[in-house]
């Protein structure tokens, strides 16, 4: 077995897991699971059961991305973050496979949920999954088409949201569907500083993100429209529970990234901002979700 064809250590894989996007799965959970509290009997299993399927979305589609431009070549010289084909560190079959075994874990989590629920949750697992492949694997992956945002606000954001109180509530509740506003536009402003990093080498290798097609000023001023429409929503799921309030002080440390992007960051410079917009999005979307729980 040639050095390449060994499986890399699990420090590896966990980096290539991309840690920092993790609070884009944690959040919603945690959010949706708080919305349901005080409208029914919280049954903990299904909130543990849809945080599983959640990270391993998260991580399944992180793997997808991983394989999928490693095979086109477009992340062989970048500045974000390793990614296991691109560096050579992982060949695409192994890569391939382990984004097999976590959408396998959402599958196995999702189906217990769908088991003690309903036969709807299949339905939007699977549209779930199909998505999360879609995204940059396959022929005409949407991802590199400008739509990777309208996928996480609706995922990362919504389905993820909403779907957490349903499995505790079975019903779809209006105070979740607005919560999820937050959450969503959160996760979005993560990929958008992720894509406004990666302009350059997405414009050389053809890949038309969001960021490429609005251009470097354009994005920034998307990127700090997010942040505020997250703090605009907490507001906003604070008025029908107000101790959800307490999402604007997590939210208020987005004011360091937002200030290195405004001041024109670039390259490797952008990814403290990736980290600290991740940091703003676990604090302030814990606290909501803090303050969705007491209010309940």
């Amino acid at each position: 077995m040639t050095a390449v064809e060994q499986s890399p250590g699990w420090r590896l894989w966990l980096a290539g897991a991309r840690p920092r996007t993790l609070p884009a799965a944690v959040v919603p959970v945690a959010v949706g699971s708080a919305a349901a509290v005080g409208v029914t009997d919280f049954i903990w299993w299904r909130a543990v059961a849809a945080l599983v399927v959640s990270l391993a979305l998260q991580v399944a589609t992180n793997y997808v991305n991983d394989y999928a431009d490693g095979a086109r070549g477009t992340d062989t010289e970048r500045v974000g973050p390793l990614r296991l084909v691109g560096s050579g560190t992982a060949t695409v079959g192994q890569v391939r496979r382990a984004a097999l075994v976590a959408f396998a874990v959402a599958g196995i989590a999702g189906g217990g949920l769908a088991l003690a629920v309903g036969w709807e949750l299949l339905v939007v697992g699977l549209v779930s999954m199909a998505a999360g492949w879609a995204y940059t694997g396959g022929p005409k992956p949407y991802g590199y088409l400008g739509l990777g945002e309208v996928f996480v606000f609706v995922f990362f954001g919504v389905v993820a949201t909403v779907g957490s109180t349903y499995v505790q509530t079975e019903s779809v509740t209006g105070l979740s569907l607005l919560a999820s506003v937050p959450v969503g536009l959160a996760a979005v402003a993560l990929l958008v500083v992720n894509n406004l990093r990666d302009i350059p080498g997405d414009t050389a290798s053809a890949k038309r993100t969001l960021a490429v097609r609005l251009g470097d000023p354009a994005t920034r001023r998307f990127y700090l429209g997010l942040l505020l429409g997250v703090g605009v929503g907490i507001v906003a799921t604070g008025a029908i529970r107000l101790p959800a309030l307490i999402g604007l002080v997590g939210w208020a440390t987005a004011l360091v990234p937002a200030r290195l992007v405004r001041r024109g960051a670039l390259g490797s410079a952008l990814i403290p901002v990736l980290g600290a917009t991740g940091r703003t999005q676990l604090l302030a979307g814990l606290l909501l979700a803090l303050g969705l729980a007491l209010g309940g």
